[in-house]
């Protein structure tokens, strides 16, 4: 039970429950049965073996060491989730968190970085709650519930045309060269368009898993956590065997995931074509291949489970040319 006395201008109140006792003075009397209920709520979850009073900057941190370092995206998760850390939200205890403080935080953040990157923040911090509380017993409800999530992005339509295509080979010196990370570059972005292959699958791929007999690229793990094999069209056969015949290296672009994403970003701008992203390169490549193949081998080729988000995101005809062939 909590008791509420006043005192001159202020106001005490003490809990007792359980064989705990607690008190602490307020400025006013809302604040203090306010705090009394909390007091009494979080010796019950105490007794139940919860840990109501551990500061939310500990769950982050544990949830870091213990859950994270299992993911692929380990790396970025960490990122995102150190950038947490140093918010005010981070000082509280985990059982004082509310639905209004991620809220809070969802508005701040989102004067800085678009709603997709928010929607995806928030998923490992529902996570994160869900580990706190099935597994850690750190709390028995999360603040997410009601949470007002922020519209994402809608879908890119950007696909490569042949001019912006020949601007950033001229500028990669590809495929005058292959010697440089630039003509990698140049290189992976032809190939890329050639087999919807993703910038890290694509940096990733190793010659142990190519097979230009029967001209699939093997990847035993993709970002769906499952394997796929990729056929090879003529062109993408001769860029990897212009690779292997001059480079001796034991992944096929030698290049790594950062290392392509800026020099990219370098390419682009030099031939002023910053609308470009890379990734656009797999809606090109889908496209593109849609003309050739039925949408579940489309599906098997790119890796999607969902054929609606092939559909919605990733391919992107131009209704000229679909004109052309209804005729």
């Amino acid at each position: 039970m909590s008791t509420i006395r006043k005192r001159g201008d202020k106001y005490r109140c003490e809990v007792y429950k359980n064989g705990v006792r607690r008190s602490k003075t307020f400025r006013t009397k809302a604040e203090a049965v306010l705090w009394g209920a909390e007091e009494e709520r979080k010796i019950e979850l105490q007794a139940e073996g919860k840990q109501p009073e551990t500061l939310f900057s500990e769950v982050i941190e544990r949830y870091i060491n213990e859950v994270t370092i299992t993911k692929r995206g380990a790396r970025n998760e960490r990122l995102r989730l150190n950038r947490f850390l140093k918010h005010p939200i981070a000082n509280k205890y985990i059982s004082d968190v509310r639905r209004e403080d991620i809220e809070d935080w969802i508005q701040e953040r989102l004067k800085t970085v678009t709603g997709a990157s928010v929607r995806r923040e928030l998923t490992t911090i529902r996570h994160m709650f869900t580990i706190a509380i099935e597994r850690w017993r750190y709390i028995e409800k999360s603040p997410m519930v009601g949470v007002r999530v922020p519209e994402g992005n809608k879908p890119r339509t950007q696909r490569f045309s042949e001019d912006d295509i020949q601007a950033i080979l001229f500028a990669s010196s590809y495929p005058e060269r292959i010697d440089t990370a630039r003509a990698r570059t140049g290189a992976a972005m032809l190939f890329a368009i050639e087999t919807a292959m993703r910038a890290g699958e694509i940096c990733n791929l190793t010659w142990e898993y190519v097979n230009f007999e029967k001209r699939i690229a093997h990847l035993p793990m993709t970002k769906n956590g499952t394997s796929r094999d990729v056929p090879l069209s003529k062109a993408a056969i001769q860029i990897l065997e212009r690779l292997k015949s001059e480079l001796n290296t034991e992944y096929c672009f030698d290049l790594k995931s950062n290392i392509l994403d800026a020099t990219f970003r370098k390419l682009k701008k030099m031939v002023m074509r910053e609308y470009l992203h890379f990734h656009d390169t797999r809606r090109e490549a889908l496209t593109r291949l849609s003309r050739k193949v039925d949408v579940m081998t489309l599906a098997k080729i790119s890796g999607h489970k969902d054929i609606s988000i092939l559909q919605n995101v990733y391919y992107a005809p131009r209704m000229e040319d679909v004109a052309l062939l209804l005729d």
